[in-house]
């Protein structure tokens, strides 16, 4: 049985992935680079620091990777203040009903300031044990990096937490670090089969997806 679970938080929590690639778009048009899908496909799971070097050097306009992710960060923030950011129905159960069953982390591609304005903006933060950005770790997903840190932080082996995402990169990360796999599909940027078929279980909605994992959970106090 597991003992923990850790969820990703774009496209998993709240719908988000389009607006890191609206933003995205809008900086590198703005200096005269047309992005594509297929920019938005090498960046998703990337740490802030790497999509920032990334489109810092695909866009060409001498910017600084620095002030490429602050000027993106800061379009994010706008959104959620702007009530763009929204939680994905059935999300806030998901949590609530989980975090009251066992100990739960947030391993996130997001950056330090967008993870916390989520959480609080949705009044969420507070059953998360632990949230971990990629920026915080060596390697991004799909490297196992923020998995293995949120596991550490929880005090559960990776092998006995379940892991949550959407997207190819987080699915083989949370795969990589020997977590117990649970898939919701993008729709938008649905993820690759290799990657998918090695969740144990995948649904497109949230509540298939809380009631599986409320039944794998150990029984017990919660941690």
């Amino acid at each position: 049985m597991a003992e923990a679970v850790v969820f990703d938080m774009d496209g998993v929590l709240v719908e988000s992935e389009h607006l890191w690639e609206e933003l995205w778009t809008a900086f590198a048009a703005a200096r005269g680079a047309q992005w594509g899908p297929e920019q938005t496909k090498s960046c998703q799971g990337m740490s802030a620091p790497e999509w920032a070097a990334f489109l810092t050097e695909f866009a060409g306009g001498g910017d600084s990777p620095e002030d490429t992710e602050r000027t993106v960060v800061d379009g994010m923030i706008a959104a959620l203040e702007g009530g763009r950011i929204d939680l994905l129905e059935g999300a806030r159960e998901m949590v609530t009903e989980t975090a009251a069953r066992a100990p739960i982390a947030l391993a996130s591609s997001a950056p330090r300031r967008v993870i916390d304005a989520v959480l609080v903006h949705h009044g969420i933060d507070h059953h998360f044990k632990a949230t971990v950005s990629s920026a915080e770790v060596p390697r991004g997903k799909p490297s196992p990096d923020v998995y293995l840190a949120a596991a550490d932080k929880l005090g559960v082996p990776a092998a006995r937490c379940l892991g949550v995402e959407d997207s190819s990169n987080g699915l083989r990360a949370a795969a990589a670090a020997g977590m117990t796999v649970v898939a919701i599909p993008n729709p938008q940027y649905p993820p690759a089969e290799d990657a998918l078929a090695g969740a144990s279980f995948a649904a497109s909605d949230h509540d298939s997806v809380r009631r599986y994992l409320i039944g794998q959970l150990k029984e017990g106090d919660r941690a």
